[in-house]
């Protein structure tokens, strides 16, 4: 793997696909700074070492060129973050681009425009590619959450560059931590996969279930498996043309060796709000007219002895809905038996959206061994793809 250590920047522009596809308010404040902080270690060893630095990056989905989609918005946020005065030009490629590249001089930042403002980007154009690829001396990806889209900034760039292309700091981070638990792990390994549908996660599952000894089912998935050993699951979600993949799984789990946990309790609501009657019953006894919400005490006390246990720990996707307090314990406990594990010497490593929305909100993310920033990526990772990004620099 050919990251920035193998190359010393003197003297050279490196151009680097960034994530800063970052969430702005009404004002255009950027509310939630992690991706750019993320970037800073490439930034940083780049401008070091003698270099300068041009940033590309998308935000948004633009049909053209759209003012609230102008990454002159983040310019200042990003200057602070970085402690470098950052320059923006307003075009990505074309004279004005070049003209900004070629004057830039080592220690200087430069942002490019919104790349997305060009329909060649998602396109994956060769010639865009190219005009991109005119501007820096060194490619450098740092964009995991874009690594499994061939775009021209991701991947077809990376042609342009065959001696001179390497993984930033933050893509290097991802597919390390993704190797400790997919090829390097240390048993037993226990991956714990919630949210609500079965359809999914069955790649991931099915990819994974060589790679386990055990596997902890949680979220609205539950009750399809329930359903499909012949319990009652109230009104809880539940994807009834999935039963017979259910029961497949459980078999090629049992096939593997691989221990599978599924609530035993759960806390039922008799309606989607967080002002619902609640009460605990069995995952397999909740009532017509209740539904699921999160996982039940017994159930907890079950997955804290597999977690406690556990030396690589994988998790993707919450054991409930912790978007409402009452229904937020499940989700919650497990982020903390994982977070004593870790403390313990495990290996952890959390990714999806809602699982690094729950890590974050309730201010566990510190305690994890590595949260991931892409959520589609890590996704099409854990289900045994190559991603076009990654495979461009490797290639």
């Amino acid at each position: 793997m050919k990251t920035l250590q193998d190359i010393n920047f003197n003297g050279k522009k490196a151009i680097i696909r960034v994530d800063f596809n970052v969430p702005l308010d009404e004002q255009f404040n950027v509310t939630d700074t992690t991706r750019i902080e993320a970037a800073k270690p490439t930034i940083d060893k780049i401008l070091a070492d003698g270099g300068s630095v041009i940033l590309m990056s998308h935000l948004g989905r633009p049909k053209g060129k759209e003012e609230k989609y102008s990454l002159k918005h983040i310019v200042a946020k990003t200057s602070e973050i970085l402690g470098v005065e950052v320059k923006f030009v307003n075009d990505c490629i074309g004279a004005e681009a070049e003209e900004a590249a070629a004057n830039l001089k080592a220690g200087e930042v430069l942002l490019l425009e919104n790349l997305r403002f060009y329909a060649e980007e998602e396109a994956g154009d060769e010639a865009f590619a190219e005009k991109l690829a005119k501007l820096g001396d060194v490619y450098v990806n740092d964009a995991f959450g874009t690594a499994h889209r061939a775009h021209a900034s991701t991947t077809i760039i990376a042609n342009y560059f065959p001696e001179n292309k390497v993984f930033g700091t933050l893509l290097a981070k991802e597919i390390d931590s993704l190797d400790k638990v997919l090829k390097n792990s240390q048993s037993p390994v226990t991956a714990v996969l919630g949210g609500s549908k079965v359809s999914s996660k069955i790649t991931v599952i099915e990819n994974i279930l060589d790679k386990v000894d055990h596997l902890i089912i949680g979220g609205g998935m539950t009750y399809t498996f329930i359903k499909a050993q012949g319990g009652n699951v109230g009104d809880s979600i539940c994807e009834l043309d999935k039963l017979d993949l259910a029961l497949d799984i459980l078999k090629k789990a049992k096939e593997n060796n691989v221990e599978v946990h599924i609530p035993v309790d759960v806390i039922a609501a008799d309606k989607f709000g967080n002002d619902a009657n609640t009460q605990v019953v069995d995952v397999n006894q909740i009532p017509d007219g209740w539904q699921g919400l999160d996982a039940g005490p017994k159930s907890l006390e079950n997955f804290k002895e597999v977690i406690l246990k556990s030396k690589t720990i994988l998790w993707n996707g919450p054991l409930g809905v912790f978007e409402m307090e009452n229904f937020a314990k499940g989700t919650i406990s497990l982020g903390e038996y994982i977070g004593e594990a870790t403390e313990k010497g495990a290996f952890s490593l959390v990714g999806g959206g809602d699982s690094v929305a729950a890590v974050k909100q309730f201010g566990l993310e510190p305690r994890m061994s590595y949260v991931s920033t892409g959520g589609g990526a890590m996704l099409e990772m854990l289900e045994g793809k190559t991603l076009p990004g990654i495979a461009a620099i490797q290639g």
